[in-house]
Parts: C-alpha cells; sequence; structure tokens
C-alpha cells in the first residue's frame, strides 16, 4: 500500500508538471496559428492509447507510456520523426512557415510555463504556511557535527557564524546549496577562539551517502527519559521513566552526541550509569544490546524555532527567490557533475527516487513543495542543447537566426535521432541507478 501511495503522488505530480508544460508549447502554437494535431499526457508508443477523444482538429488523450507527453505540431520534425508532411511545399499553418522568432517562443514556451508554476507554487506556500526558521544566534551550545562535519574539522560545540564571511541568520543557511555546494568557507567561535574552515568540492557526494544529519545539526540537549522498553537492558538494570541519565562509564553527558558514542562504543557490554532520580544519584549498570542501544527513550530538548508569516505580496519576492534558487542549484550541482567534482550516480534521482521523496503518506505541503522544486528542475532539463529537447530545438533555431537560413531537414532527422538515443540513456541510468540503490539499501 505504501509502494501505491508513493506511486500515485508521484503519477499526480509529474502529470501537472507534463499538462502544463505542454500546454505551454499548445497556447503559443495556436497563438501564432499554428495547427496541432496531438496533445498527449504520456506517450501512446506504437499508437496504444487508454483514453483519447477529437476536438476542433486536434486530439487529445492518455498514453500508455508514462514517460512524459507531447504536442504533435504540424510541420516540425520532432522526436515522433514523421516527416512525411514535409514532402509537400510549406503551408501557412505549418511550423515551418513561421518565422525563427515566433517558433523559438513556441519551444521556449512550456520551460516558461514550468518557471511561473515553480515561482507560483512556492509563492502560495509562502503566503499560505510563512516559513519556520532556528535563529543561529540563539544556538548557544553550538552544533553537533556528523561524520561528515568531523572530516572537515568541526568539533561538538562550535558555533559556525559565518559563511564565505557573510554572516548567518538562520541555522538552515549551513544546510543549504551555499555550503552543500562545496568550495566555500565557514567561519566558526570555538571557546572563543575564530577558525575558518574550507567546505570541499565534493561534500554534496558525501551528503549523498551518509544523509545531511551526518554533516552538522543544532546540539540538543537531553532530556528525561520517557519510555523504557519491557525485558531491555535498561529495564532489567532498574531504569525509570522521569530519571535524568548524568554520566556514561564516568564520562558526564548532557548533550545526545555526548550519550550516543559511549553507547555504541559499548555494544554487548554493561554500562555504568549515573542517574538522577528525586535528586539522588543512582548507580545503575544497563546491557548494551548488539544494536547499540539500552531501551530508552530521551525527548530532545527545544532548541528555538521561530516562524515568519508574510502578506499575500511580501510573499512573492519570497517565494520567487526559493524557486529561482532550487533552479540555480540544480544548474550548479549540474556543473559539478560535468567537471567531475560530484559523481552522476550521486547526483541524478529517478523515479524510484522521487517517489520515496513523496513518501507513503499523503502530506499536501510537502507534495506542493517537491512539485515547485520538479517544476523548477524540469525547465532547466528542458533547456539543455540536446537535440529532441526543447533547449536542443531553440539551439537550432538561434543558429538559423544567426545565418539566416534554416538547417536542412535531413541533419534536423539525424539530430532528434541523436537527441532521443541520449535521452534514452539518461533514463536508463537514472532508473538503474534508483535500482542499484535499492538494493545496496
Amino acid at each position: 500500500m505504501d509502494g501505491l501511495i508513493m506511486a500515485g503522488q508521484l503519477l499526480l505530480g509529474l502529470s501537472i508538471l507534463v499538462i502544463l508544460h505542454e500546454l505551454g508549447h499548445f497556447l503559443a502554437a495556436r497563438a501564432f496559428g499554428i495547427k496541432v494535431e496531438k496533445f498527449y499526457l504520456f506517450f501512446d508508443a506504437w499508437g496504444v492509447k487508454l483514453v483519447s477523444f477529437k476536438y476542433k482538429d486536434c486530439e487529445y488523450g492518455i498514453g500508455w507510456l508514462p514517460l512524459g507527453g507531447y504536442v504533435k505540431i504540424t510541420g516540425m520534425i520532432d522526436e515522433s520523426m514523421d516527416t512525411e508532411q514535409l514532402a509537400g511545399p510549406p503551408q501557412p499553418w505549418e511550423f515551418r512557415s513561421k518565422p525563427a522568432w515566433q517558433r523559438l517562443i513556441v519551444m521556449l514556451a512550456g520551460v516558461f510555463v514550468n518557471i511561473v508554476l515553480g515561482i507560483f507554487i512556492f509563492w502560495m506556500l509562502t503566503f499560505k504556511y510563512g516559513e519556520s526558521y532556528t535563529p543561529n544566534d540563539k544556538l548557544v551550545n553550538g552544533v553537533a557535527p556528523g561524520v561528515i562535519g568531523k572530516n572537515i574539522g568541526l568539533q561538538n560545540g562550535d558555533r559556525i557564524t559565518a559563511v564565505n564571511g557573510k554572516k548567518i541568520v538562520r541555522f538552515e543557511e549551513l544546510i543549504s546549496s551555499k555550503v552543500l555546494l562545496g568550495n566555500s568557507t565557514i567561519t566558526i567561535d570555538r571557546k572563543g577562539e575564530t577558525k575558518i574552515l574550507d567546505i570541499p568540492g565534493n561534500v554534496l557526494e558525501q551528503v549523498s551517502d551518509y544523509g545531511i544529519a551526518e554533516f552538522v545539526e543544532p546540539r540538543v540537549v537531553m532530556g528525561r527519559i520517557n519510555e523504557v522498553a519491557a525485558s531491555s537492558g535498561a529495564q532489567k538494570a532498574g531504569l525509570q521513566k522521569g530519571d535524568s541519565i548524568l554520566s556514561v562509564n564516568g564520562k558526564p553527558v548532557h548533550f545526545f552526541d555526548e550519550y550516543f558514542p559511549v553507547i555504541q562504543s559499548n555494544k554487548g557490554k554493561a554500562v555504568s550509569l549515573s542517574v538522577l532520580r528525586n535528586n539522588q544519584v543512582v548507580q545503575l549498570n544497563p546491557q548494551v544490546s548488539a544494536e547499540g542501544t539500552i531501551g530508552v527513550v530521551i525527548p530532545k530538548l527545544e532548541y528555538p524555532v521561530e516562524h515568519a508569516k508574510y502578506s499575500f505580496i511580501e510573499s512573492l519576492p519570497v517565494g520567487a527567490s526559493k524557486a529561482w534558487g532550487s533552479f540555480t542549484d540544480n544548474a550548479k550541482g549540474l556543473g559539478k557533475v560535468l567537471t567531475g567534482q560530484v559523481k552522476a550516480n550521486k547526483a541524478f534521482t529517478g523515479p524510484v527516487g522521487i517517489a520515496k521523496m513523496f513518501g507513503s503518506e499523503v502530506d499536501w505541503i510537502k507534495f506542493w513543495s517537491l512539485v515547485g522544486l520538479l517544476s523548477m528542475a524540469l525547465a532547466l532539463m528542458n533547456l539543455l542543447p540536446i537535440p529532441a529537447l526543447d533547449g536542443g530545438h531553440a539551439m537550432f533555431l538561434l543558429i538559423e537566426m544567426i545565418k539566416g537560413s534554416p538547417l536542412s531537414d535531413k541533419f534536423m532527422e539525424r539530430a532528434q535521432i541523436v537527441g532521443f538515443c541520449i535521452i534514452v540513456a539518461l533514463m536508463v541510468f537514472v532508473l538503474g541507478n534508483d535500482i542499484l540503490k535499492v538494493f545496496k539499501h
């Protein structure tokens, strides 16, 4: 059932994006008097379609192959490779009869719609829900670095004050692209001493391997035990709800980053705990399980979180900044892959990975946030100068405008074949990468 919910959310999100993207091409073509023969969600490969109907000389439908969608524009060489209509003389309603600038607008209209949609989604989310964030200056206990953070040189209790020399206002900036894309510096305050640490260019790859929690998190104080598991080492040793753990094997523990490493390093052994109970210190010796737990649930004492609300107009620049930021982050990430700083199998996520992002529960805030991010990612992908993509068509149209004459039909046909092969190879790669990740997990 969980898989169906994830797949359902993925299909719904992608369907919204594909329909609106293709609607951009459709409306632009119609605006210039170009005939559109088909408008399909998903591909009706080999003529197999789930639903179809005709309205005003255009066939609308849903294909069986859920790899996107398309509009079939008369007089255009596209991925359908239908070149029979090009044998006759150009007709006024055909794509090839229109000026290059009009054809360029038609090609870029889908990307334009995706960008506008992404901005609109983040605008509405910001207006309705505002923003929750952690004020960096209120993290008086500093941060708790994970494996990645410690490799960089961070220590428990460090207070990170700036990124690339610019003061940090929100803790969330530390786990944003300005840091995770690497080749940046962070300024830290370590017990009154200022230090500057370099963030390596491959930090994003490490985050892909270990998870963002292994980079850096706010340092969190341990609360009182609120649950003791039955038949656990803690219950057998006499730990009770309401106890506060003061030390493990003689080492004081006040923060989770002090407690967990000691417990984990004593798997299968008994540990000595000093516990505060009713204002008295009690000594107990629970057995640590093979998994590295003693069987207690300890709540995290909340660190300060603030919430900002915006008016309808104020939300627009905030939402637009989020949307455009995701676009530029994806572009920078792609640059990292092309320059070899990040491995492609760590950077790209296919349908299985995206479905997991949606999750097995329907959370509409999460759903629309992901649709907004995917809309901006789809815009960037379609701008790539690969034949068969919008960016490839746009590239050839720009060449035509510069040289003053169109490229030959034969060249365009071959370019479409090459582009189609590249796209299929990329799809096989990301899907195979997804499947490999599942097996590794």
